[in-house]
C-alpha cells in the first residue's frame, strides 16, 4: 500500500503580521512608511494642532481672547446662527425632495420614470461653485428666469433671487444626489413579497409607505440627513454667490477674517467650531450605524415591483409634482447650453436669440490664452492630485492589508483626519503653519506658492481613495498570492505582476472620480490658490459678481458646458460601462 507524501504547508504571506520590526525590514515598506509618517505629521496633525495653539495661546499663556472677540462680533455671531439655520432647513428640505424623487423613480409606477431619473441626475454632472454661479446667472436680476418672474409678479424686484431662500433652493436641488445614490439602493433592496403581503391584507399604498418602507429606510435616511446638515453647515459657494449682504454664513466669514493677520484667530476659531460640529455629528452617525439593523440591504426574497397609486387624484398630484420638479432640475441645464451659444451681449442680459446662435464663445474660450488658462490650470491641478493620491494610497493600502500592527492601524486612522474636518479648517491650518519657514518642510515657505493647493487637494482626497483601494485589495483572491509565493516570487514581484493589475480598474475609477470632483473646486482654492495660477472655480465665481463684461458671463456658460461634458463622460466611463446603470437608474 503506497503512502502519500506529507503535506507541505504553504508559506504564510507574513510570518508575524503584528511585528513592526519584521515589516520594516522590507526597503519598500520602510520608505513608504517613512514618507507616509512624515506626511501625516507635517500635513494632517501639525497644521491643526498649530491652529489650536495659535488660537488659544498668546505670549505663552492660554487665552480666551479669540472667543471673546468672536462673541462680541454681531456679524460673526449672526453668521454662526445663519449656518446652523441653513443646516437645519437643508436637512429637512433635502429629505423631502430627495425621498420624493426616489419614490417616483424607484417605488411608484410613474409614467416616464427613466426620463425623470435622468433629469434629477443632472446634478451629478455639475455642482458646487459652477451650479451656484449658473443659478445666479439664470435666476438673478439679468437672468432669463429672473427677469421673467420679476415681470410676472409686479413689485417683486429684479434681485428677488437672493438671501436664504435662494441659497436653500439651490442647495436643496444640488444635494439630492445622496438620495439618488444611497436611498435608491435602499429602496431597491426592499422585499417585494413583504410589500405584496401587506397589500393583500388590506393595507393601502400610504400605509405600506408609512409603516413598512420608510421605517426600513430609516438608517440610510439618517445618514443622508447628517450629510445634508454638514453640507449646509460648511457651505461656502452658494452663500457667497447667492447669500448677498443679509445672509452670510460661517465659511464665507472664515474667508473674510483669514485675509487679515489681525483677525486670523477669529477665522481659526470659526473653523474649529465647524470641525467640532462635524466630529460630533459623525460620531453620532457611527453610533447609530452600530446599533441599527439594515433591512434595506438584506438579501430579499423577490424583486420589488413598482407600486401603483390607486387613488386617481393622488396619482395625478404625484405625477404633476414629479414633472414640475423635473423641470426645475432640467431647465437650468437647457438654458446654460443655449446661452453658451448666444452672443455675449445676449447671454449677459439673459436674452435668447436663436437666430444669432454661433460657436463664437467656444472659439474665444478655447483659443484665447486668458480664457483657456484657468481651465488648463484646473486640469493640471486635478490630474496631478488624483494621480499622486492614488499612487500613494495603493502602496499604503497594500501595506495596511498585509501587515496588521499598531503602526499600520494608527497610520490608517490618522489618514482619515480629512474626513472629519471641513476644507476651510484644513486650508486655514496650512496657511497658518507654513506662512513662515518650518523644519517639517525643510525650511520652505508654502503659503503663496502653487504647491500648497496641490498638497491640499491630495489631503482632502486621501480618505476616500484609501477606503476604495483597501476594499479593492481585500477583494483579491488570496490563493493567487500564495501560489506566486510557492513558485518563488518575491514581494515586489507579487505586487507588480499580480496585485497591481488586479486593482488597476478600481484605481483608475477612483482616479477619475477624484479628478472629476477637483476640476471645479472652489472651497479649497479660494484660500490657497496662487494669484498667477487661478483655477476654474475662482474665475467662475469672479465672473458672477455683476461688475464684469458680457464676455466673462458668456465664458461661465461655456466653462459649465465643458465641465458637464467632461464630468458626464467620466461618470459614464466609471459607471456606465460596468453595469452600474441598473443600480443608479430607475428600476425596470
Amino acid at each position: 500500500m503506497s503512502t502519500l507524501p506529507p503535506l507541505v504547508p504553504a508559506p504564510r504571506r507574513n510570518r508575524d503580521p503584528r511585528s513592526v520590526v519584521a515589516m520594516l525590514r522590507s526597503p519598500l515598506v520602510l520608505v513608504v512608511m517613512v514618507i507616509a509618517s512624515w506626511f501625516v505629521v507635517a500635513l494632517l496633525v501639525w497644521p491643526n494642532l498649530n491652529m489650536l495653539v495659535a488660537t488659544f495661546v498668546q505670549d505663552g499663556h492660554f487665552s480666551w481672547s479669540a472667543v471673546e472677540r468672536l462673541s462680541s462680533s454681531p456679524r460673526a455671531m449672526k453668521a454662526l446662527g445663519n449656518s446652523f439655520l441653513l443646516a437645519v432647513l437643508l436637512s429637512i428640505s433635502t429629505n423631502i425632495v430627495g425621498v420624493f424623487i426616489v419614490l417616483v423613480t424607484r417605488f411608484f409606477a410613474i409614467r416616464g420614470a427613466r426620463v425623470l431619473w435622468l433629469g434629477y441626475a443632472t446634478t451629478f454632472i455639475y455642482g458646487g461653485i459652477v451650479l451656484a454661479a449658473a443659478y445666479k446667472l439664470i435666476y438673478g436680476s439679468d437672468g432669463v428666469i429672473g427677469r421673467f418672474v420679476a415681470e410676472v409678479i409686479p413689485g417683486l424686484g429684479a434681485d428677488w433671487f437672493t438671501g436664504l431662500p435662494a441659497v436653500l433652493f439651490t442647495m436643496t436641488l444640488a444635494t439630492t444626489t445622496n438620495h439618488l445614490l444611497f436611498v435608491s439602493a435602499a429602496v431597491s433592496g426592499l422585499d417585494g413579497q413583504m410589500l405584496e403581503a401587506a397589500r393583500m391584507m388590506g393595507a393601502s399604498t400610504w400605509t405600506v409607505l408609512r409603516r413598512i418602507v420608510l421605517p426600513m429606510m430609516r438608517p440610510v435616511l439618517f445618514a443622508t440627513t447628517i450629510l445634508s446638515f454638514l453640507t449646509g453647515l460648511g457651505a461656502l459657494s452658494a452663500p457667497q454667490v447667492l447669500g448677498g449682504r443679509e445672509f452670510q454664513t460661517i465659511a464665507p466669514m472664515i474667508l473674510t477674517f483669514s485675509s487679515s493677520t489681525t483677525s486670523r484667530d477669529i477665522a481659526a476659531l470659526l473653523a474649529i467650531v465647524l470641525g467640532l460640529a462635524t466630529i460630533v455629528l459623525l460620531a453620532v452617525l457611527m453610533r447609530v450605524e452600530r446599533k441599527g439593523t439594515y433591512f434595506s440591504v438584506a438579501k430579499v426574497s423577490s424583486r420589488l415591483v413598482k407600486q401603483r397609486i390607486a387613488n386617481p387624484v393622488a396619482n395625478a398630484v404625484v405625477h404633476v409634482v414629479a414633472w414640475l420638479l423635473w423641470v426645475l432640475y432640467v431647465l437650468p441645464v437647457v438654458l446654460i447650453v443655449l446661452l453658451s451659444f448666444m452672443p455675449p451681449e445676449a447671454a449677459g442680459t439673459g436674452r435668447l436669440d436663436f437666430g444669432a446662435m454661433s460657436l463664437q464663445n467656444y472659439q474665444r474660450v478655447l483659443t484665447q490664452s486668458d480664457a483657456l488658462r484657468p481651465f488648463l490650470v484646473s486640469i493640471v491641478y486635478s490630474g496631478l492630485a488624483a494621480l499622486v493620491v492614488t499612487a500613494g494610497m495603493i502602496l499604503v493600502s497594500w501595506i495596511a492589508g498585509r501587515y496588521r500592527n499598531w503602526l499600520t492601524v494608527a497610520l490608517e486612522y490618522l489618514l482619515h483626519i480629512p474626513w472629519i474636518l471641513p476644507a476651510t479648517m484644513i486650508a486655514l491650518g496650512l496657511i497658518m503653519s507654513y506662512d513662515h519657514a518650518n523644519p517639517l518642510m525643510g525650511g520652505l515657505v508654502l503659503t503663496g506658492t502653487p504647491i500648497i493647493l496641490l498638497l491640499a487637494y491630495v489631503i482632502v482626497k486621501i480618505p476616500f481613495t484609501l477606503r476604495m483601494l483597501k476594499a479593492a485589495f481585500a477583494s483579491i483572491n488570496g490563493s493567487l498570492e500564495e501560489a506566486a509565493s510557492l513558485m518563488g516570487a518575491g514581494k515586489l514581484t507579487i505586487l507588480r505582476r499580480i496585485l497591481l493589475p488586479a486593482v488597476l480598474p478600481a484605481a483608475a475609477a477612483v482616479t477619475a472620480l477624484n479628478f472629476n470632483s477637483l476640476l471645479d473646486d472652489y472651497d479649497t482654492a479660494v484660500f490657497l490658490a496662487h494669484p498667477l495660477y487661478q483655477p476654474l472655480g475662482l474665475v467662475i465665481q469672479s465672473n458672477t459678481t455683476g461688475t464684469v463684461g458680457p464676455e466673462a458671463t458668456s465664458n461661465v456658460f461655456v466653462y459649465t458646458v465643458l465641465l458637464m461634458l467632461i464630468t458626464g463622460s467620466i461618470m459614464w466611463l466609471v459607471h456606465g460601462r460596468t453595469g452600474a446603470r441598473s443600480s443608479e437608474g430607475p428600476a425596470r
